[in-house]
């Protein structure tokens, strides 16, 4: 078979395990061409790819970001796009897709393999808010990101006994905010999907300081005061829809600080966390997604994902890792409610 791979969305760390492992397993024990098509959805769109053999995934293992380049194209935007797509695929002599992605490279991965492009898709995103898979590779490493600032943050906090609210990624779902916070100590934790009473967020940050300690909070994002709405850095959407999102960190400081007299800051953590080396267990799950997708490509098993259910990878339907989003559940951010203030 002549299949491609294609890395679409942000970047991730993790994403050059997948390709590794794809391609190693593809060619040694299958015997498989693949072509690596550059930024996402614009490679097959623009028919810009190169042969990616085992030469080009030696020593990738522990790199960040992705050999192929990323990019947030949807040719289902681009008039004449899903044609061109089609087109250039069939040209190239490609079999089949794997599509490594979030919400919306899987998307657009699904309305093509429905319409008669084989393609198998691997999930990706450090957001950890993809459906039908208990994580996603990148979402450790952000994480560990997160709370190594985290840690870092609670001395300089208390030695000037000020507030520091950390802005963490996490559009509609607060995973980061939810698992950094827990693991680096904060006081708050806020979600997008609980929007928060600024007024109780204010008692917990003067409850902190009254025992002799200052306050740590991590925000989300996408995180809403209650009545209010998210807060955007541009009003333009992208090639999917979306704004960019950001600011509710520094809002929230200075909230803070005109509520309880004492000094605020807001440290945004921003792409940091999507930078730099994976940590162990995403090399580890990164590389098992791409074992698992080249076996599924093999065997001509189409339109479907790879998935991690407890500590197995499983297939699960395109559909079911799109239909909805996976967000932070009640009783998971009562859990965290029990270390406020």
């Amino acid at each position: 078979m002549r299949i491609g791979v294609l890395t679409g969305g942000g970047d991730c760390p993790g994403l050059n395990a997948v390709i590794r492992a794809i391609v190693r397993k593809g060619v040694d024990e299958y015997g498989h061409e693949f072509l690596g098509y550059r930024n996402g959805w614009k490679g097959p769109l623009e028919n810009d790819f190169a042969e990616l053999g085992v030469p080009q995934v030696r020593g990738i293992l522990p790199r960040g970001g992705t050999i192929l380049g990323s990019s947030r194209t949807n040719p289902y935007s681009i008039p004449g796009g899903v044609e061109e797509v089609t087109a250039n695929l069939r040209a190239a002599q490609v079999d089949a897709l794997i599509a490594i992605g979030g919400e919306d490279t899987l998307g657009v991965a699904k309305k093509l393999n429905d319409a008669g492009t084989p393609i198998v898709g691997v999930p990706k995103t450090i957001d950890n808010d993809l459906n039908a898979t208990d994580y996603t590779f990148g979402f450790d490493t952000a994480v560990n990101i997160a709370m190594e600032a985290i840690d870092r943050l609670h001395t300089t906090a208390e030695s000037h006994h000020r507030s520091l609210v950390v802005e963490v990624m996490g559009r509609h779902a607060g995973w980061i905010a939810l698992h950094a916070g827990l693991a680096g100590g904060a006081n708050v934790i806020l979600i997008p999907e609980r929007p928060f009473d600024l007024d109780e967020v204010a008692r917990y940050v003067k409850h902190r300081f009254d025992t002799q300690y200052a306050a740590i909070l991590v925000v989300a994002e996408g995180a809403v005061p209650q009545g209010g709405a998210e807060m955007l850095q541009k009003g333009e959407l992208d090639a999917f829809g979306h704004t960019r999102l950001g600011g509710v960190g520094q809002w929230l400081a200075d909230a803070l600080e005109e509520r309880t007299g004492f000094e605020s800051r807001a440290v945004v953590l921003g792409h940091v966390q999507r930078g730099g080396t994976p940590t162990a267990f995403d090399r580890v799950l990164a590389t098992r997604f791409g074992l698992a997708a080249i076996d599924a490509a093999h065997e001509g098993e189409f339109g479907v994902m790879t998935a991690l259910s407890g500590t197995q990878i499983t297939r699960v339907p395109l559909a079911a890792a799109t239909a909805k989003l996976k967000t932070v559940p009640v009783e998971r951010y009562a859990e965290a409610e029990v270390f406020f203030g």
